[in-house]
């Protein structure tokens, strides 16, 4: 097994861990619950198979269902959101890129945090979406997502400045 296996395989373990013992047992102002495993997606390499990437983001997604006992909310809004990154990843940047040359450090720290930002405004978005499941209740879903997605954002973004590799 490569490095990038073990590493991967480390980081899904360990945020479904904490997704389930320490973040779905939070309740900050009632109603905002962080879902930090979504950095999962911002960790995963860039240059992977997409399929392989929906599938793990699947896989994800469920096993935070099975645990929260949401319906499959978490691998709907995951898969989503793995499909959707390409495009983020064009938003954030500015310009195309070309996924075989890629790389993070190429980026500035503003795009990143720009990146991180829509998987987790989007991820958000869909998941609140399909759990109100009501126009009627736009205001609410308004709230949640704003409100749960900078919280979600804030952790994430320290959870990167701790746990990912320093670039020079």
């Amino acid at each position: 097994m490569n490095n990038t296996v073990v590493s991967n395989t480390v980081r899904f373990v360990l945020l479904v861990v904490t997704q389930v013992l320490i973040c779905n047992t939070l309740n900050f102002l009632g109603d905002i619950n962080p879902m930090i495993y979504v950095i999962f997606l911002y960790w995963y390499p860039i240059k992977s198979n997409r399929a392989l990437t929906m599938i793990i983001a699947f896989l994800l997604g469920f096993t935070i269902d099975v645990f929260s006992d949401t319906l499959a909310l978490h691998a709907f809004a995951t898969v989503t959101v793995a499909y959707a990154r390409p495009v983020f990843l064009r938003l954030a940047l500015g310009t195309p890129y070309d996924s075989k040359n890629f790389s993070f450090v190429t980026t500035t720290l503003s795009q990143r945090i720009t990146f991180l930002g829509f998987l987790v405004a989007f991820h958000h978005l869909v998941f609140f979406s399909l759990e109100i499941l009501s126009i009627s209740h736009f205001l609410l879903l308004l709230k949640k997502v704003v409100t749960t997605s900078s919280t979600t954002w804030i952790l994430c973004l320290l959870f990167s400045s701790l746990f990912s590799p320093k670039r020079g």
